[in-house]
């Protein structure tokens, strides 16, 4: 195996770029608002090679990553493994940092540990995990896969954050989505094993999950950071006949059901 193939991935930053703002338009018109819990500032470790160990509720994970990914971390190098099978799919991906890997393989395994050891041994790095390794229900307990452990313990200085990811329908025709960052683990690859690396991630997650799914039950926006706002309204005959009552009354249209916003 080459030396090129163990290292993150090249980005090409305009590539990255003009998909970001496509990500933005696509997210705004299939969602109705993106909203950010803050548990801690993700923004504080400037210098510092970041670890980021996420659930996987749903497809539509990697994008809102990659929207964090440049609103919170612009200045960073990316990168975060998906299947090859699904990387054969979408081959522009490894322009925007995704590298594949075949789960369940000793190869995926060491392609993994490979990259994510190179990518977290820059200042300036961020290596992405959705660490449980499949599609998992926010209200199933975390399991992780090992391979983040071994991550962790390759390298030096290191910040893991925990990143909880969550979709709902509140009182609007298009669903919510909803991200938390959690409290921030410092160490040293050195401090742990590989299973205590992914024990500890593991429990932290959790955490993280189940804070956001709480605020989310009480379903009031005001919990949040707004990120993006996007569809509203019921649309079609009904919606076109509210807009024009709106307008004949000489009152500000509101396309909203409800007032989640």
């Amino acid at each position: 195996m080459s030396s090129r193939r163990n290292t993150p991935p090249a980005v090409s930053k305009r590539q990255l770029a003009w998909f970001a703002c496509y990500v933005d338009w696509y997210l705004r018109r299939n969602f109705h608002g993106l909203h950010l819990l803050r548990l801690a500032d993700p923004e504080q470790f400037s210098g510092i090679p970041l670890l980021l160990c996420l659930n996987h509720p749903s497809w539509w994970d990697p994008l809102i990553a990659l929207h964090l990914s440049q609103r919170f971390f612009p200045g960073r190098q990316h990168a975060a493994p998906i299947a090859a099978e699904g990387l054969a799919k979408y081959k522009f991906f490894e322009r925007l940092g995704f590298f594949g890997i075949e789960p369940g393989t000793r190869q995926g395994a060491s392609r993994f540990l490979e990259v994510g050891t190179a990518c977290l041994s820059r200042p300036d790095g961020a290596f992405w995990v959705t660490a449980q390794g499949a599609f998992n229900d926010v209200r199933q307990p975390i399991v992780l896969e090992p391979g983040i452990g071994h991550v962790a313990r390759n390298a030096d200085r290191f910040v893991m954050l925990p990143l909880a990811l969550e979709y709902s329908f509140w009182n609007e025709r298009y669903p919510e989505a909803f991200a938390c960052f959690g409290e921030p683990i410092v160490g040293h690859g050195v401090d742990h094993l590989p299973a205590a690396w992914t024990a500890l991630f593991r429990c932290s997650l959790q955490v993280t999950v189940h804070a956001l799914s709480e605020r989310v039950q009480q379903r009031r926006a005001s919990s949040f950071e707004p990120l993006l706002h996007g569809n509203a309204g019921v649309g079609g005959v009904y919606g076109l006949w509210r807009a024009v009552a709106a307008s004949l009354r000489r009152k500000r249209w509101q396309p909203e059901h409800g007032s989640s916003r």
